[in-house]
């Protein structure tokens, strides 16, 4: 049976432990050829053998974003390997300084707003060529913290706010090519990482980490939080040819914690 990528050629930024891994293991699942980007090289490598073993092609190419040389060499490396793209996903992320924005240093802003939303923006350029050419999808993983107004979160949200702003105009921009553009905004997604953080909390503070699910997920419609498997089902829905008509729009995958 052919999955929802079969015979595509999926490039994924910020492949790093938690949910780019998912998203590479679940686009080859689906019948996906990987170029797999990030700036650890020994990680790359190891998601590339997950992927070659299953019986995928995947292609490992270290790169940093931010570096207008890196992401041209990415671009080079992906239509050297497979001569098309059919979808970028767009999954860098840079820890939130959790400091109020009084605290917060010019310099963390600017370095935040450079990976999340320019470093998006050079990879959509580079691939855009390709992208036309193979009427392709984009996909930006976006998140829930554009919904609501929570304190410490300001520097996190004024970059995760331009890149929707940035993909909205995107769509519209390069619509006329064929080549759609949408966002995921997942809030936590229950995995190793944030299991390790709420276990970490919990020490902190002399709880369980059962506990800080349960207080968590309290405000979600579904009592519980999503996976990184949920997450990635959104965006390869959004990247493959089910979603064909879909285009400028962020789906929100929250359990229902949050109502666009």
């Amino acid at each position: 049976m052919a999955g929802m990528l079969d015979g595509k050629v999926v490039v994924i930024s910020g492949v790093g432990p938690a949910l780019g891994t998912t998203l590479a293991r679940r686009c080859a699942q689906d019948g996906a050829d990987l170029v797999l980007a990030a700036r650890t090289a020994e990680r790359l490598d190891d998601v590339a053998k997950q992927i070659t073993d299953t019986g995928r092609r995947a292609v490992a190419v270290s790169t940093d974003i931010t570096d207008d040389h890196q992401v041209a060499n990415l671009v080079e490396a992906s239509m050297a390997a497979y001569g098309k793209v059919d979808v970028l996903i767009n999954n860098a992320f840079r820890v939130p300084s959790m400091k109020p924005l009084a605290a917060t240093s010019f310099q963390h802003i600017r370095d935040a707003i450079e990976l999340t939303v320019l470093g998006a923006l050079r990879l959509i350029q580079g691939f855009t060529p390709a992208l036309a050419a193979s009427k392709g999808s984009v996909v930006n993983v976006n998140s829930m913290v554009i919904r609501h107004s929570q304190a410490k979160y300001g520097a996190y949200k004024m970059a995760k706010s331009a890149l929707l702003a940035m993909s909205q105009s995107l769509a519209t921009e390069l619509g006329e090519q064929g080549i759609r553009v949408n966002s995921v905004a997942p809030g936590y997604i229950w995995g190793d990482t944030l299991k390790g953080y709420f276990a970490h909390q919990a020490g902190k503070y002399g709880t369980t980490v059962e506990d800080i699910y349960t207080a968590t997920a309290a405000n979600s419609d579904l009592k519980r939080l999503p996976t990184e498997d949920e997450v990635a089902s959104a965006i390869l829905f959004l990247a493959s040819d089910l979603s064909s008509g879909i285009t400028g729009q962020t789906l929100d995958v929250n359990c229902g914690e949050y109502k666009a």
